[in-house]
């Protein structure tokens, strides 16, 4: 970075070489991020970026591709709109973009739009007749507020918006249906144990991949993207089930020498480290399956041997929750597969393979 103390713009701008090894991907994941965020309000730093982009030997040809082909496709778009059809030689269109009433409107428009306060819009059908329309909201015609808590929904992910969600309302408020309307009581206590843990994974499976989220390539090209993006997701899945499936054990009765309702926790936790660690080898649905797998085959099939209920899943299951050692054993694996996660950042830069 050339830094820069005129106190008229930023006080540091981007150097040809950083504008180089950016183009050629081998920047820094910080200067990288300090980059594309400086470049959103220095237009002389854009323009050296983007240079700097299309001399590139890989990047420059792609770029041109990408141009010719989406030029190629706007020329056999049809033009539908007033303007376009104007610049088509459209008679009748002239004489609309020639009329009061489009230039009101028009003009209403770019105010709004310029203030960022509020839209005026007015329409002419002819003399004497117009219809103005209002709104306080911006351009975008949704109020700030409801705008704001619209992008927070949909950055934490589809598995929030989807039928995962569903699904984990459904395993809780059914533990407790089981529990006290069908009369299983205690017993219904170690099977929520056993099935608590899986859940996050679905969760964290729905929310980031090539499989899981339509917007995949354009998230992962963004700064926020990769590693950064699954983690807020993996952690929007966790704040979203944590409560849920806790407040769901805690109010089911007791058993005797059972694990107490937040016994899971651990366990869930390191499942989901762990499926990430494994899903920047091979992707976060296979990871997340992979995981699950091993939960079934080496904990549930054991618990379960002696009986699907009762004081014999209580048993089967206690092993793997209950007690300091236990709960230690799983600290421990999910801070080894945090480590690894850790060393493993930089692959989630890259998009899955199908």
């Amino acid at each position: 970075m050339r830094r820069e103390r005129s106190g008229l713009g930023p006080d540091w701008h981007v150097g040809g070489e950083l504008a180089a090894r950016y183009a050629a991907g081998t920047a820094a994941e910080s200067d990288a991020w300090s980059l594309e965020k400086h470049v959103e309000a220095c237009g002389v730093c854009a323009a050296a970026v983007s240079s700097a982009v299309r001399a590139g030997p890989e990047t420059g040809p792609l770029l041109a591709g990408i141009r010719a082909a989406v030029l190629e496709r706007a020329d056999q778009e049809p033009r539908e709109s007033v303007g376009s059809r104007a610049y088509a030689g459209d008679p009748e269109a002239h004489e609309s973009a020639a009329s009061p009433a489009y230039a009101d409107t028009g003009t209403a428009a770019r105010t709004g739009a310029d203030t960022g306060i509020g839209t005026s819009t007015r329409t002419g059908t002819g003399p004497g007749t117009s219809t103005t329309t209002s709104t306080g909201a911006g351009t975008t015609g949704v109020p700030p507020r409801l705008s704001r808590a619209a992008r927070v929904v949909w950055a934490a992910g589809p598995a929030l918006r989807g039928a995962w969600l569903v699904a984990l309302v459904v395993v809780a408020l059914g533990a407790v249906a089981l529990s006290y309307g069908a009369g299983l009581g205690a017993s219904v206590r170690p099977l929520l144990l056993v099935t608590a843990p899986v859940l996050p994974l679905a969760g964290v499976a729905l929310s980031y991949g090539l499989h899981a989220d339509p917007l995949y390539e354009i998230a992962t090209s963004t700064p926020s993207g990769g590693l950064r993006l699954l983690l807020t997701r993996a952690a929007a899945v966790l704040a979203v089930s944590v409560p849920a499936l806790t407040l769901a054990g805690a109010v089911l009765p007791v058993a005797a020498g059972g694990p107490g309702a937040a016994a899971w926790l651990l366990p869930g936790l390191a499942l989901t480290i762990a499926a990430l660690a494994l899903g920047s080898f091979v992707g976060g649905r296979r990871g997340a399956a992979a995981v699950g797998a091993a939960w079934l085959a080496f904990v549930v099939a054991p618990a379960t041997a002696g009986g699907p209920a009762g004081a014999a899943l209580m048993a089967g299951a206690s092993p793997y929750f209950a007690g300091p050692a236990v709960q230690s054993g799983w600290a421990a694996g999910a801070a080894a597969c945090a480590l690894l996660l850790a060393a493993r950042r930089r692959s989630f830069d890259h998009l899955e393979t199908p």
